[in-house]
């Protein structure tokens, strides 16, 4: 197996939605799609679909009311944070790939998903454990922390694929244009509409950044979508990402997440040493 880290030229990110690759995205409307990529093999296999309903409309809540909640205070969240580094590391790079990474994470995102433990309604009996005696201030704070550290990129799987309607492709590829392009016959958008060009989201509760993800918690999240897990209740709920995952395959999940892996802004890229350089 040989392995690729994808450059990405950063470019700004609007406030776009279509749907998106692993993570969960909240709005009364969608932003519109990214530009699609100019790349397409020569032959694309047909596949039986079932066609795509529309997404029901998805309000992000406010926080529990337990009083108001500043901006974040990356100081007093990385006290807070503590209690993360078991599972997601100290820096917000987890070293055990089942659980995500959350170094880069918007404020705002981490703090909904608190919220979400909390109120029982992103089931996870490990995280409501955490999340159950933090205030809305916390979880703004341990955001605050978390959103300041860098994420560490990964790589993506060159593979040939040997097989099947993707034959011929390097396995990330399947997923790189899914991402960039979406599959409109299919009902798939543009992940890039969402999570922008590099994978890093829009700041907010509703479009968090993919990029160097865990592959392997980006495809078990993909595969709860695809069998209709939805985050929140009644006008909490989300289920944007229910409808998006509906028609994707095994392949191009694992593909997806390979490629998200993969995925960084080169400007977030460490220094080069100088010594190696010589």
């Amino acid at each position: 197996m040989t392995l690729k880290r994808i450059l990405a030229v950063g470019a700004a990110v609007g406030t776009a939605l279509a749907l998106a690759g692993v993570a969960i995205a909240q709005s009364t409307e969608a932003p519109a799609a990214a530009p699609a990529a100019a790349e397409a093999p020569a032959a694309e296999a047909a596949a039986a679909v079932t066609p795509a309903e529309e997404a029901p409309v998805a309000v992000a809540a406010e926080l529990p009311a337990d009083g108001p909640a500043n901006p974040g205070d990356a100081t007093a969240g990385e006290a807070k944070a503590a209690a993360c580094a078991a599972c997601h590391g100290a820096d917000g790079n987890a070293a055990d790939p089942q659980y995500p990474n959350l170094a880069g994470q918007h404020e705002h995102y981490i703090a909904r998903q608190l919220a979400l433990y909390k109120s029982g309604e992103r089931d996870n009996a490990i995280m409501l454990g955490f999340a159950a005696t933090l205030s809305s201030q916390d979880m703004r704070d341990i955001g605050a922390y978390f959103a300041k550290q860098a994420p560490r990129p990964g790589v993506a799987d060159e593979t040939v694929i040997a097989e099947g309607p993707n034959a011929g492709r390097k396995f990330y590829q399947v997923g790189q244009k899914l991402y960039r392009s979406g599959d409109p016959a299919r009902g798939i958008p543009s992940c890039a509409a969402c999570h922008g060009p590099t994978g890093a989201g829009v700041p907010g509760p509703s479009w968090p950044a993919l990029h160097a993800q865990h592959a392997q918690y980006t495809a078990v999240q993909l595969r709860a979508f695809r069998d209709g897990a939805v985050w929140g209740k009644d006008g909490n709920a989300n289920a944007i990402m229910s409808a998006v995952a509906r028609n994707l395959t095994d392949e191009e999940i694992d593909s997806l997440a390979s490629y998200l892996q993969g995925l960084h802004d080169v400007r977030d890229a460490a220094p080069a040493d100088a010594t190696a350089a010589r």
